[in-house]
């Protein structure tokens, strides 16, 4: 059975209610929240006034007026505090706290089969999402083989889904992510990068047509006018441990950083891998860790094309 299941104690939720709760978001956010529905979740991302990114995440609907944001669990206090400070004027409110939800994930050839015999019916499309009383199931890729799962913490779900499926190593699916070209805000990175730089103008974060929104300015002159001067790629690197996010990279016999590693997980193979935000130069030339001779990153070609067919 290719099936793995695992709670994931690295993500967390930052809770929003109340009647402005997308008008609010749609004001702050690249994406647009007209999407969101109780069938459809939708990634995006919150930026500073000057275009630096806060926080990536998947907007997902609880209930009438509820919604929660998917993000890093060390980001989210940020995230409330920053939002925090523009919807004292809206009918929402923020709870970074609520324990009432736990997020889970199954994957692998047979995650859709083993879903559909616990769930009532399986999300078809990527970020699709089914929803009943106690859960929310999204599809995570085009494939069906990833799922988030949104489970009521006083449901028995999550104890269902680890009986019906292999125990799966959290690693594993930030693998996938990382093999995906998924890049994820951490504490480490809060305010670093630019939302091309990431490529979340080509994975479908960014809404160019949606309208204004904090950091719009910036994020919009740098598609339509501009060129990112960095990209993110994703590889493997043999080091004694996973490197933390920020950590500066270089490439030989120079003393200047070309960029830096945005996430890095251990799969259950043992293997170190990680997505690294450089220059194209870098890139080409080799990314070494931390020093111009420390260990070199091999790059792993991405599912999408780092150049935005979109953009002038």
């Amino acid at each position: 059975m290719d099936c793995a299941f695992s709670l994931l104690a690295r993500e967390g939720l930052l809770h929003i209610s109340g009647p402005d709760s997308l008008t609010f978001l749609q004001g702050q956010t690249t994406c647009d929240t007209r999407e969101v529905d109780p069938s459809r979740a939708v990634p995006g991302v919150y930026c500073t006034p000057k275009g630096r990114t806060v926080a990536d995440f998947l907007l997902v609907e609880l209930g009438e007026e509820q919604f929660v944001l998917r993000m890093r669990q060390d980001i989210v206090a940020t995230a409330a505090t920053v939002l925090g400070k523009y919807i004292v004027f809206s009918k929402a409110e923020l709870d970074p706290a609520s324990e009432a939800w736990q997020i889970a994930a199954c994957w692998g050839s047979d995650a859709a089969s083993i879903l559909a015999g616990i769930f009532d019916s399986v999300p078809q499309s990527r970020y699709a999402c089914v929803a009943g009383d106690t859960y929310r199931l999204i599809q995570m890729d085009d494939a069906g083989t990833l799922f988030e799962c949104y489970l009521r913490s006083d449901s028995d779900l999550a104890t269902q889904l680890a009986g019906e499926c292999n125990a799966g190593e959290p690693g594993d699916w930030e693998a996938a992510q990382i093999s995906a070209g998924i890049a994820r805000i951490e504490s480490a990175t809060v305010e670093e990068f630019i939302p091309q730089m990431l490529n979340y103008d080509l994975t479908g974060f960014i809404n160019f047509t949606k309208g204004c929104y904090t950091g719009q300015e910036v994020v919009a002159r740098l598609h339509y006018r501009g060129k990112p001067k960095r990209r993110s790629y994703a590889g493997t690197i043999e080091a004694s441990a996973a490197p933390a996010p920020g950590t500066p990279l270089f490439t030989s016999g120079e003393g200047q950083s070309v960029g830096n590693i945005v996430n890095a997980c251990t799969d259950g193979h043992g293997i170190i891998r990680v997505l690294a935000c450089a220059t194209a130069d870098g890139a080409t030339s080799g990314l070494h860790l931390a020093d111009s001779e420390g260990p070199q990153i091999t790059l792993a070609e991405l599912p999408y094309s780092l150049v935005d067919p979109d953009a002038d």
